[in-house]
């Protein structure tokens, strides 16, 4: 039977219903099934809302529906699910009137932004993929801001877990990407995002909340404490510290200072996960909002004091002692800057990036002194310093181990944050400028001891004799055969020619970029690439179309291409929940031609 889908309307007689039990009426939207059941009528969605399969072909006992397909159970009453791995059913009022069933069949929810919500609660705490992903979908086809959702889980990862973790670095990085990626990449991002933070948090303890000191030391004094809880390893005592400055209202920057002083106090800690930890929490709080400082910077802390610091390796102090150079650079820093202080805008960074490339760890040094003295800031030799680390991505030599991609990769990744962290503070004063180029130290250092991976070199595509004529020239073409190389193993060089092609001939790299967030959002990507493609397209913002901001797309392309393809068992996920959405009948066999 056909109905209009306002105000009530009938639907059957009473004496049908009761004799046949349930019945299913058709109207503009989904189907709804009516039920007598315990001398009561009920009226709910006829389309299980876990996989869409018919709920009139269930059974009904004791006042609840199972579905048939995965058998997932309902209150017949409320439309309510026994299983959290499905979703509630929508229900429809009913009324009889003189022997017949009239029924309002209109589904849906009242709120369908803070029904999604909380069913991506649900998803989140019991790390249930598709309801996670119906529950984004729902979120953004409510009209719910994409920076929103990515909040709630990001909220919800900094107080169920002890600590920051891989799925809360995954998620601010693809957060970062959002404004540029279309609807169904915002979709996949989020969703990713989502579901990662979901796997670090199941089965774990939830954040302890602590509280600040009540005194209100001043800043100075509170670095010193810091650095020496972090020092000792002693985290309750450091994330009071935090806390304190957070209650004395420091701002953005104030804090970034006290937490970079304190991280590189010991050097590329935890291979530099640990500074691009903190970096990622800094930037989070930038989407989601100062106001949730002391949700999210205390999770950063445990990592930061208990991380093992390069300088306990034998690599960083034999056959040359790389900690103690760092070290006794660092003396001559304040000095240098308040010298190039009075020095005109200093802007060789593509220079300083080759020299950072060298063999020599002393005369790398001395390279960086030098530009100190010419004016560069931190940011400045952060910005150098990047450049250097993604070359050697661009640069990695086939003949390498494919483990070996990550040494180059995490360099990259730290340098990236120590120029993030750099920009962040901005500080005119000597004293603060020398301290935040400790990491820049550490990370050339880091370059220094990666430099195997470039021997031989890759080449760069598109330098010397590599004209790239023999791949296609229309735009469209080349990000298609992008994927399709992504498609394939061992076609690292191949991918990383398609895009030296796409930016030679000038196409818009938005569409590139695009392409390869896509490329990543397809698979089920380790956390490593997710690393990759944020610090890539961040560091091609600042140099943009030149040569240099090619060659960190390049190096982007080069990593994505090592890793890829996977199963895809994420997109298949993401696939079902957006077919499901849109009122797709997955049980229904679809036919192929031949």
């Amino acid at each position: 039977m056909e109905i209009p889908i306002s105000n009530f309307v009938p639907a059957c007689s009473l004496e049908e219903l009761r004799a046949k039990g349930r019945l299913v009426i058709r109207g503009a939207h989904n189907p709804i099934l009516v039920v007598w059941d315990g001398q009561c009528i009920f009226a709910l969605d006829n389309r299980c809302p876990h996989m869409g399969f018919p709920l009139d072909r269930g059974s009904i006992e004791d006042g609840i529906l199972t579905c048939h397909w995965h058998h997932a159970r309902f209150d017949l009453a409320s439309g309510c699910t026994f299983d959290l791995w499905a979703d509630d059913v929508p229900t429809c009022p009913v009324e009889v009137r003189d022997s017949e069933v009239w029924v309002k069949p209109t589904l849906g929810h009242a709120d369908p932004g803070r029904q999604w919500r909380r069913r991506l609660h649900d998803g989140l705490a019991h790390n249930l993929g598709l309801v996670m992903a119906k529950a984004v979908y729902g979120e953004l086809a409510s009209g719910v801001p994409a920076a929103e959702v990515a909040g709630h889980v990001a909220l919800f990862g900094a107080v169920n877990r002890d600590g920051w973790g891989l799925g809360l670095t995954i998620l601010t990085a693809l957060a970062n990407l959002l404004p540029v990626l279309g609807e169904e990449e915002t979709y996949l991002a989020l969703f990713h995002g989502a579901r990662r933070v979901a796997v670090d948090c199941v089965g774990q303890a939830p954040r302890q909340e602590r509280a600040p000191l009540s005194s209100r030391p001043d800043l100075a004094t509170i670095k010193r404490w810091l650095r020496r809880w972090t020092a000792v390893r002693h985290r309750e005592a450091a994330e009071r510290t935090v806390l304190t400055a957070i209650a004395a209202k420091s701002s953005p920057a104030e804090l970034a200072d006290l937490l970079l002083a304190a991280e590189t106090d010991r050097a590329f800690a935890d291979t530099g996960h640990s500074l691009d930890f903190i970096n990622k929490a800094f930037e989070c709080l930038e989407l989601i909002g100062w106001e949730h400082a002391r949700a999210v910077l205390p999770t950063v802390v445990a990592q930061m004091v208990a991380a093992r610091g390069a300088e306990e390796s034998t690599t960083w102090r034999q056959p040359m002692d790389l900690a103690a150079l760092c070290q006794q650079t660092a003396i001559d820093l304040p000095g240098l800057f308040a010298a190039g202080r009075n020095e005109d805008r200093w802007s060789d960074h593509a220079a300083l990036a080759h020299k950072l490339l060298g063999d020599d760890p002393i005369a790398i040094t001395e390279d960086l002194k030098s530009a100190v003295r010419a004016g560069a800031s931190p940011a400045d030799l952060g910005r150098s310093l990047s450049y250097a680390a993604a070359l050697r991505v661009a640069r990695f030599g086939n003949a390498n181990e494919h483990a070996d991609w990550e040494t180059a990769h995490h360099v990259f990744t730290y340098t990236n944050a120590v120029h993030q962290m750099t920009k962040r503070i901005g500080s005119t004063d000597p004293d603060h400028h020398a301290e935040a180029a400790r990491g820049i130290l550490h990370g050339a250092m880091a370059l220094f001891l990666a430099r195997y991976l470039n021997v031989p070199p890759a080449r760069i595509p598109g330098d010397g004799d590599d004209s790239l004529e023999d791949l296609p020239a229309d735009a469209d073409a080349l990000r298609a055969a992008l994927l399709d190389a992504f498609d394939r193993q061992r076609q690292v060089d191949l991918a990383a020619r398609l895009v030296a092609r796409h930016l030679t001939l000038g196409h818009p790299t938005h569409p590139l970029i695009a392409t390869l967030t896509w490329a990543l959002l397809r698979e089920d990507a380790g956390f490593h690439a997710y690393q990759m493609l944020e610090a890539g397209v961040r560091q091609f913002g600042e140099w943009g179309n030149a040569a240099q901001g090619g060659h960190i797309l390049i190096a982007v392309a080069r990593y994505l291409a090592a890793h890829s393809p996977t199963e895809r068992a994420v997109l298949q996920t993401a696939d079902i929940a957006r077919r499901l959405m849109h009122g797709g009948d997955l049980h229904v066999e679809v036919a192929t031609g031949v």
